[in-house]
């Protein structure tokens, strides 16, 4: 789990505008950081599938998102892709 701080950070960072807590690109940005924590966890514990199913749910969730980004506003998709370094 992310740490308040750290999740308020990337929510900064992300938002829109100065009360956007919920936008695509911040909830992008969050499962993002989730997924870098989980993925850590992973290698140190392997046989873990309740986590590796949890994490398969948050990539899925993730793309989701990116694909309502490109398809609604392209320019914030590739910003958006850009700071998080994900490839498309």
């Amino acid at each position: 789990m992310l740490k308040t701080q750290k999740k308020k950070k990337i929510i900064e960072e992300f938002q829109i505008h100065e009360k956007d807590t919920g936008s695509a690109d911040v909830q992008a940005a969050v499962l993002s950081e989730q997924i870098e924590l989980l993925t850590k966890h992973l290698k140190k514990n392997p046989k873990d599938n309740a986590s590796r199913r949890g994490l398969l749910k948050m990539v899925s969730k993730r793309k989701k998102l990116l694909d309502y980004l490109s398809k609604d506003d392209e320019k914030r998709y590739k910003t958006v892709t850009k700071k998080l370094g994900l490839k498309k």
